[in-house]
């Protein structure tokens, strides 16, 4: 039996591990459940934060399509560095950007950008039902929820494997307010 992880590190390694297992089309049927929740999830009018999966991230390009089909403005992230996060609009097109994302070439809105999103989708290697996102580390994403509106769900995207019980938590983490996975949708986040 392998013992339960303990810091952010430990946790990271066995989540990206654990992510290189899954076959190619366990992944592509995890895509489509969550894109068809997305499309609950977001109605034409609204401003969504989105994001390209990236190598083994749950998800798919292809919802960003069918959000702008459904008149939904999809912004998404463009990194220019370890400051907070820059927003495009997503207008079918993508270029390579660092760490293997793809980004829009458009005209870059600012880090507020993300104030407009009613919705905010983000990536995660794991989120907890109180919450608590681990991403890869680089913080990107809780510099950048600052500038989030009081209102905006903040949508932690995993793997259903990947909604834990407890994770280690820092103070500087910022809390999604729910989580979705690909069997159990969208759950909201108990924040004790």
């Amino acid at each position: 039996m392998t013992a339960v992880p303990t810091t952010k590190d430990e946790w990271r390694k066995r989540l990206l591990a654990d992510r290189r297992t899954v076959p190619a089309h366990v992944r592509a049927a995890e895509a489509a459940a969550l894109s068809a929740s997305i499309l609950e999830l977001v109605g034409a009018g609204q401003t969504v934060c989105a994001y390209v999966p990236v190598g083994t991230e749950p998800g798919a390009k292809g919802v960003l399509d069918e959000l702008a089909r459904k008149r939904v403005q999809v912004l998404l992230p463009v990194v220019t560095g370890p400051s907070p996060l820059d927003w495009a609009a997503y207008d079918g097109t993508l270029q390579p950007g660092p760490h293997k994302l793809l980004q829009p070439p458009g005209e870059r809105l600012g880090p507020a950008a993300i104030g407009a999103a009613s919705v905010i989708l983000i990536p995660a290697l794991a989120v907890d039902k109180a919450g608590v996102r681990l991403g890869r580390g680089a913080g990107h994403y809780d510099r950048s929820l600052v500038y989030a509106a009081e209102s905006a769900a903040l949508v932690g995207v995993v793997r259903d494997q990947e909604f834990l019980e407890r994770l280690p938590a820092d103070r500087h983490d910022v809390r999604m307010t729910a989580i979705l996975t690909p069997a159990g949708g969208v759950v909201e986040a108990t924040n004790p």
